[in-house]
């Protein structure tokens, strides 16, 4: 099966963040000296936070599918801003507020390195 590709029907607000996950084994000395080491090939994966602020009823349903249907553990196609194709990503984590009307939704994407294309 085909990974989707995520589209939202509006793009997020100002304000993403991007924070990299670094994973490394580090083996420490008594003398202060230490040894770290990449964890595997795929050390560094991207961590992205996105807002939706002003969203419709509509708009607000149509990316909480998105991410339901994926129920955090299909992994997806997404081109933030600031990169120049899309990659791969997880979404096990997203919320949405609701006040006086509007809508607001966060969501935050981890790359993929899932051998699905």
């Amino acid at each position: 099966m085909a990974l989707k590709t995520f589209t939202p029907p509006v793009g997020p607000s100002p304000g993403t963040a991007f924070e990299p996950q670094i994973k490394v084994l580090e083996a420490e000395f008594g003398d202060g000296y230490s040894q770290p080491t990449p964890d595997g090939i795929n050390n560094v994966r991207e961590k992205v936070k996105l807002n939706w602020d002003g969203l419709t009823e509509r708009e607000m349903s149509a990316i909480n599918a998105f991410f339901m249907a994926r129920k955090g553990a299909e992994a997806f196609y997404f081109k933030p801003a600031g990169y120049d194709r899309p990659l791969k990503w997880t979404c096990k984590e997203w919320g949405r507020t609701l006040t006086d009307g509007v809508w607001k939704m966060t969501a935050t994407f981890v790359q993929s390195f899932t051998a699905q294309i």
